[in-house]
């Protein structure tokens, strides 16, 4: 079952369905990766609302995401996407890890994915040089959690 919930997941990411992604969850998971730490189904759905929304407005051109090595507890994916901050193309490869509850919804979501790479796609020659200190890393936590309160608080208007 869990296996089946995962890849239907990913298939509502590749859809950018992020109500079915939020429906996943279990009230109280977790998520966190390199980017954000998050608790609650409905900060957690709303990340990945911010997501698919900025894919929806800046790069639904390369929009591609490919899953593979779905178990009943992980998958490897790896999004192809325009980063919205910059209009830089990112192929991100990333390995996921789930913990569900006897009711088949996530509680535990962690994504691993090499940081300094990301960065030298996304960034730039900022990412290059900087991608692998913290002080970048912790700028763009700051960042994408400034920009998931952002777009909470225009919803919510």
């Amino acid at each position: 079952m869990s296996q089946a919930r995962i890849q239907a997941f990913y298939d509502a990411f590749r859809r950018l369905d992020a109500e079915t992604m939020r429906a996943a969850y279990a009230e109280h998971a977790v998520f966190s990766d390199p980017a954000f730490d998050l608790q609650g189904r409905d900060r957690i759905g709303s990340m990945w609302n911010l997501l698919t929304d900025a894919v929806r407005a800046k790069g639904q051109d390369v929009w591609r995401l490919d899953l593979s090595q779905v178990t009943d507890r992980s998958a490897h994916w790896e999004p192809h996407y325009r980063f919205s901050a910059t209009g830089r193309i990112v192929h991100n490869v990333i390995d996921a890890e789930f913990v569900f509850d006897a009711q088949g919804l996530i509680v535990e979501h962690r994504d691993r994915f090499d940081f300094w790479r990301w960065s030298r796609q996304a960034l730039g020659p900022v990412g290059t040089l900087l991608g692998w200190t913290p002080m970048l890393r912790n700028k763009v936590r700051q960042q994408a959690g400034a920009n998931l309160d952002a777009w909470i608080a225009k919803k919510r208007r």
